[in-house]
């Protein structure tokens, strides 16, 4: 066995999310968001990771990374499932990252995921955002959400993805899963030609740039559900991040074209769990009418947060609504669902309306 490929499984064998590699370093791996270095292991050297690099790379991406400083792949063991590898140089020398892609196919409940995606999943055209910093799950959400709709009903499934992460197998629904690099040089070409491959369901890994963005668009007015993800923290940031896109002068037109798409964005973020792993924490928009309003106003985007808190007829509900159903569930520490609510100040006050005392905010001088 390869040395990487022993790490790899170490990696899986204990759930961790993340390995890192890189010289003058031992191992270091990623366990319930935290980064624990791994110092039972000998440093490597230079020499050690260039030699895991070829050992993963086949020939194209080594030629591929020869010719630059950065490279994206997937990388699969049969008993351990798919990573998401990067290699790439600092300081002279090769370093690699592989985070662990779940073979594991749990349902929205079981992730942890509010009905509403479920509702979501069941469009039949329109757009569909999964947000979130990296690692919050919206890999996991998305392949949760193609398999639903590949068990539930027929149709035919593109994906456009770099790299390919989540394998899946025709059930209901032929799918085909395009690689960027390797199948398609682009997003921007791979949607170009996708509406002549009669799709019904079409996954965008990525919206990077405009012409993605406006191709996205297109597609779900066309008649087409698609699913794309930003790096975005939340619903409005999303939405303003995607008018962003356009220059000055098509922005009005943008807001029409997203308001008439958008179905609904999923936010995401993972916290600590109590007992071990973690928990997602989602806000959840879906499109009504006061929405739409909201999105093709300018002057008045900044009242979807309060919206989305007032839609729980909807399924719609805010990140702070989020993490305090999480705390009275017992499924995360009061410390953490402050650190991560919106605004601290105004969770503490929703914590006291329902009888917690919070815990003492200390200032600093």
């Amino acid at each position: 066995m390869a040395k990487i490929d022993a790490l790899l499984k170490m990696m899986a064998e204990r759930g961790c999310s993340d390995l890192h590699l890189k010289a003058g370093s031992p191992p270091a791996v990623r366990l319930d968001g935290r980064l624990e270095i791994l110092t039972d292991l000998e440093p490597l050297t230079a020499d050690d990771t260039f030699g895991f690099a070829t050992e993963v790379l086949e020939p194209r991406g080594l030629s591929a990374f020869q010719d630059g400083c950065d490279v994206d792949f997937a990388y699969s063991l049969p008993a351990d499932g798919r990573f998401r590898m990067n290699v790439f140089r600092q300081r002279g020398t090769v370093s690699i990252t592989a985070r662990h892609v779940s073979a594991i196919r749990d349902g929205f409940e079981a992730l942890g995921l509010p009905a509403v995606v479920e509702a979501l999943a069941n469009e039949k055209r329109g757009l569909v955002l999964v947000t979130g910093t990296a690692g919050s799950g919206k890999t996991t959400t998305l392949a949760a959400m193609i398999d639903y709709i590949n068990r539930t009903r027929d149709g035919h499934i593109v994906t456009i993805e770099d790299p390919i992460e989540v394998v899946h197998v025709d059930d209901q629904c032929v799918i085909d899963q395009r690689e960027i690099g390797a199948d398609t040089t682009s997003y921007a070409d791979a949607l170009r030609h996708v509406v002549r491959q009669d799709p019904d369901v079409i996954l965008i890994g990525e919206m990077r740039d405009h012409e993605t963005v406006a191709a996205a668009m297109t597609a779900a007015e066309i008649g087409n559900l698609v699913f794309s993800t930003l790096h975005t923290i939340d619903a409005t940031e999303t939405i303003n991040r995607i008018i962003d896109f356009y220059p000055p002068h098509q922005q009005h037109q943008a807001r029409i074209m997203l308001a008439s798409t958008l179905r609904g964005i999923i936010s995401m973020r993972l916290l600590p769990a109590i007992g071990g792993g973690r928990v997602p924490a989602v806000e959840v928009l879906v499109m009504t009418g006061t929405i739409r309003e909201y999105v093709l106003d300018p002057e008045q985007t900044h009242k979807i947060r309060d919206a989305m808190t007032e839609g729980e007829y909807y399924g719609m509900q805010s990140f702070d609504q989020s993490l305090l159903s999480l705390y009275q569930a017992s499924r995360i520490t009061v410390e953490d669902a402050i650190a991560t609510s919106a605004n601290s100040h105004d969770f503490r006050i929703k914590l006291r309306q329902i009888g917690v005392a919070p815990p003492v905010q200390l200032t600093s001088y």
